[in-house]
């Protein structure tokens, strides 16, 4: 029974750090990636979060479709003429590809999620914006934008020929596709650390360690501040 009692002492406390920590990261910059000095006019991309995880938006210019291409043959209706944005969000296999609500959760996803998973990309596509929510703006540099559009690329996991991996089974929506992705997910390294890494690539000041939805939202008030909130994807 004491060994319960404390055990249960222990978690909470273990959480507390964890969420501790997250917070410092969160303000404390990363590693930077030297920015390109490209020429073109500034790209502003968005970012979207639920109650566990982000994603980015990437306008539908000819320079993503471009980079994107590839997901054409699989699905993706990059080229259709109402698609606006790319929807583009990188997690754990088994939690993300079975989790179309929370009414899906399963214990062994969660454990899974904690202890280490193959990883997955999700893309999806969207219209115009609907007025509304608020979504955090973020405008790149020309050369920021073509080192974000590398490094987003350069997550998906490649066969043998370069070309890339699909993960079988439908999407959670008519459009979106999972993908299988570079490195392992696990508690340090999750969905929003993802995220961080990606804005860090292209040239920007984030923070060092961001693995939850608020270490996000506090770095981008501590290196992003008076962010566009132009709306949401429908």
């Amino acid at each position: 029974m004491r060994l319960i009692g404390r055990a249960a002492l222990l978690l909470p406390a273990l959480v507390g750090l964890y969420l501790l920590a997250a917070a410092v990261g969160a303000v404390i910059p990363g590693r930077v990636q030297e920015a390109s000095a490209k020429d073109g006019p500034p790209v502003t991309i968005l970012l979207v979060a639920g109650p566990i995880h982000y994603d980015v938006l990437l306008p539908l210019t000819a320079e993503t479709r471009a980079a994107f291409a590839p997901l054409g043959p699989h699905g993706l209706p990059v080229d259709a003429p109402g698609a606006e944005w790319l929807i583009i969000g990188w997690g754990a296999r088994e939690f993300y590809t079975t989790t179309g609500s929370y009414a899906d959760l399963s214990l062994a996803a969660v454990w899974r999620s904690f202890t280490g998973d193959a990883s997955v990309l999700r893309v999806d596509v969207a219209g115009p914006l609907r007025d509304g929510l608020d979504l955090p703006a973020v405008t790149l540099t020309a050369g920021q934008y073509g080192q974000l559009l590398a490094a987003i690329g350069d997550s998906f996991r490649r066969d043998r020929a370069g070309a890339l991996v699909p993960i079988p089974g439908p999407g959670f929506g008519p459009t979106d596709r999972f993908f299988a992705a570079q490195g392992r997910f696990d508690i340090l390294r999750t969905c929003n650390t993802w995220i961080s890494d990606m804005l860090r690539a292209a040239g920007l000041r984030f923070g060092a360690w961001t693995p939850t939805p608020y270490a996000v939202t506090l770095s981008l008030a501590r290196f992003a501040p008076g962010l566009d909130t132009p709306g949401a994807p429908d």
